[in-house]
C-alpha cells in the first residue's frame, strides 16, 4: 500500500529519528509559499499525491531556479517540465545531483528512495513520439510508479502489438502515445481489459495538423475506455495513469 510520505514524517517524529523542530521546518510554507512572482503550492502533495511541477516556459532561468530551491528544501522529488538546455546547466549547477534528460526535456532531482510499485505500461506508436512518452514515464517513476516501455509499435507493423499484448494486460493502466493518424489507442483499446490514457502528438505530415488529426481519432475511438489528454501532454498522461495505479496497488 502506497504510504504518503507526510504520514511517513510524522512516523518518523514519533519514534524519535526526526526532532519536532525538523518535521516544523519541512511543514513550513504550507498551504503555500508566497514569493512574489510565484505562489508554491507545497500542499499539493496532500491533496493530490503528487507534488507541484515546474512548467518551465514562460518563465526566467531565474524564476526556474528559484521554484526548485523552495521545492527542494522540502527534500522530495522536484520536476522542471519543458526546460532547454540552457536553464538545464543552471540548475544543475545548484543542484549537482539533478539530471538533465534531453529528450523528454525534463530536470529532474530524485530526493526520495522509495521502490516504485504497480505497473504502468507506456507505448509509442513510432520512434518519433519517444519525446512525449518520456515525459510521461518520468513524471510516472517520479510520482511512484513503475513503469514499462513498450516503444515503437505502430498500427502499421500491427504484429508488434498482438506481441505485447500480454504485457498490456498485466499493468493497472496503459498509456498510448501516438501522431500520424492516432489510430494505435484504438486497437490497443479493442484489445486490453485496462484503462488507456491516450496522448495524441504533434508528429505527422501536413494533415495531421499538429497534432489535432490523432487528437480528434482518439476522441472518437469506437473502443471503450479510451481517455484522452491533450497534444504531447505526456506530463497529464502520466499523472492520470500514475493515480490509476495507486488504486490497483491499495487493493493489493
Amino acid at each position: 500500500m502506497s504510504t504518503s510520505p507526510w504520514l511517513v514524517l510524522l512516523q518518523q517524529v514519533k519514534e524519535g529519528k526526526v526532532t519536532p523542530e525538523q518535521a516544523f521546518k519541512k511543514f513550513g510554507g504550507l498551504p503555500y509559499e508566497d514569493i512574489g512572482f510565484a505562489k508554491i503550492d507545497h500542499h499539493r502533495r496532500f491533496r493530490q499525491g503528487v507534488a507541484e511541477v515546474i512548467y518551465c516556459p514562460g518563465k526566467t532561468e531565474a524564476q526556474i531556479e528559484e521554484i526548485f530551491w523552495r521545492l527542494a528544501e522540502k527534500g522530495g522529488n522536484v520536476m522542471a517540465t519543458r526546460a532547454w538546455e540552457k536553464v538545464s546547466e543552471r540548475v544543475i549547477s545548484a543542484f549537482p545531483e539533478a539530471r538533465y534528460y534531453p529528450l523528454a526535456k525534463i530536470i529532474l532531482l530524485k530526493q526520495e528512495k522509495k521502490p516504485l510499485v504497480g505497473k504502468v505500461v507506456v507505448v509509442s506508436a513510432g520512434t518519433a513520439d519517444q519525446a512525449v512518452a518520456e515525459e510521461a514515464v518520468l513524471t510516472l517513476e517520479t510520482a511512484g510508479s513503475k513503469v514499462e516501455r513498450l516503444y515503437d509499435l505502430g498500427v502499421a507493423g500491427i504484429h508488434r502489438v498482438l506481441e505485447h499484448r500480454k504485457h498490456m494486460e498485466r499493468a493497472n493502466a496503459v498509456i498510448v502515445v501516438a501522431g500520424m493518424e492516432g489510430a494505435l489507442a484504438s486497437v490497443v483499446g479493442g484489445m486490453v481489459s485496462k484503462p488507456i490514457i491516450a496522448v495524441p502528438t504533434s508528429v505527422g505530415y501536413g494533415a495531421n495538423l499538429q497534432g489535432l488529426a490523432p487528437l480528434l481519432t482518439m476522441l472518437n475511438s469506437c473502443a471503450a475506455g479510451v481517455a484522452v489528454v491533450n497534444i504531447d501532454n505526456g506530463f497529464g498522461a502520466g499523472v492520470i495513469a500514475h493515480r490509476i495505479n495507486m488504486l490497483g496497488v491499495t487493493k493489493q
